[in-house]
């Protein structure tokens, strides 16, 4: 289900862009950029007659439609885009507070709930020692595939960490998870804590 609200003002705003663009029938489409991870990105860009997606959720708004990506619905939950005008012109800002961690559901992916722990549970320990961890795949055969960062890079310490610390939260947390295997380089100790 699509819950993501664009206000009066947004919508207007949106629809002099695309009267600018000439272009019959062009909609906007939302998406998010790197969902699930630190780096997610809320986008908004057009969307022209034969862009749109099978999976994208379509909601008519007022002169245009909307596009919705489809994997990217989850992420936008409780998204909210809005135009305020001011002496400058105005902003358009989109607030997604779920598009670096959805909420959890029993339809969510495996992959989700391995980020939800990695980044809620396990990264805030971490970071007291300037590191961080990220999934990089799901393997076929049940392996959570992750990455070291920062002072985790190249510390005397990753190896008991990744046993110890991540991957028996991961395997207390995540049904079906196999295990982890970390393909960090850790000959670079110049980040390294110890």
């Amino acid at each position: 289900m699509l819950n993501v609200e664009i206000t009066e003002s947004a919508q207007e705003y949106l629809r002099n862009l695309l009267s600018k663009q000439d272009v019959e029938g062009i909609g906007i489409r939302m998406f998010v950029a790197n969902p699930g991870t630190p780096k997610a990105e809320t986008c908004i860009a057009y969307c022209r007659p034969g862009e749109e997606k099978e999976e994208d959720v379509q909601l008519p708004l007022n002169g245009f439609i909307a596009h919705f990506d489809g994997p990217s619905i989850p992420y936008l939950d409780e998204a909210k885009v809005d135009y305020s005008a001011d002496r400058m012109g105005g902003q358009l800002t989109i607030k997604a507070p779920n598009s670096k961690m959805p909420k959890l559901t029993e339809d969510s992916t495996i992959q989700d709930h391995i980020n939800y722990v990695l980044y809620n549970e396990i990264n805030p320990g971490l970071a007291a020692h300037g590191g961080n961890v990220s999934l990089l795949e799901f393997t076929e055969d049940g392996y959570a595939v992750l990455q070291f960062g920062g002072g985790c890079q190249g510390c005397s310490a990753v190896d008991m960490t990744l046993k110890q610390g991540v991957e028996k939260t991961l395997m207390e947390r995540v049904p079906n998870l196999k295990g982890v295997r970390d393909l960090t380089d850790h000959s670079d100790k110049s980040q390294a804590y110890y």
